[in-house]
C-alpha cells in the first residue's frame, strides 16, 4: 500500500484484517515494523516500512520465515524496501483529496489480475 502520511494505509490494513476475522487490537506496526496475524486458513503479515532507510534493513527482520504459500503480506511503504521484497500481486495507491480518500489498484501478477477481475464483478468496482 502506497500513499503519503494520512492517506489511509493503516486504516485499509485494519479494515482488511477485521474482515479476515481479527477481533483483537489491530495497530500500525510502525515501531515494531512487523505484526503477524495467524488465521485459520492463512497467515497475514502486516509490515510498515516507514522507518526503514533502505532495502538493506529488511534482512534482519527475518521476512523469509514468512515467505510461504498461504501467507499474505500487507505492506505499508513498500518503496522503502524496493529491490528487497518479492514482487507485489496487487498494488494499492492511496491518495487523500478534497473529495475524500481514493484508491488506485493495479496488478503485478496473474493472481493480482484475477483479484481485480473478481473485484470488477462486484458492486464496488471503483473505490473512493
Amino acid at each position: 500500500m502506497r500513499g503519503e502520511l494520512g492517506a489511509g494505509k493503516t486504516t485499509l490494513a485494519q479494515g482488511f484484517l477485521r474482515a479476515c476475522g481479527i477481533d483483537g487490537p489491530v495497530r500500525s506496526p510502525t515501531y515494531m515494523v512487523l505484526q503477524v496475524y495467524p488465521l485459520e486458513r492463512q497467515t497475514v503479515v502486516h509490515l510498515d516500512l516507514y522507518r526503514l532507510r533502505g532495502p538493506e534493513e529488511l534482512e534482519p527482520l527475518g521476512l523469509t520465515e514468512w515467505a510461504f504459500p498461504g501467507c499474505l503480506w500487507l505492506i505499508e511503504w513498500p518503496q522503502r524496501g524496493a529491490g528487497g521484497l518479492p514482487p507485489a500481486d496487487l498494488v494499492v495507491d492511496l491518495t487523500l483529496t478534497a473529495a475524500g480518500h481514493e484508491a488506485q489498484l493495479s496488478a503485478g501478477s496473474a493472481l493480482g489480475r484475477a483479484w481485480l477481475r473478481h473485484l470488477g464483478e462486484g458492486p464496488a468496482a471503483h473505490c473512493s
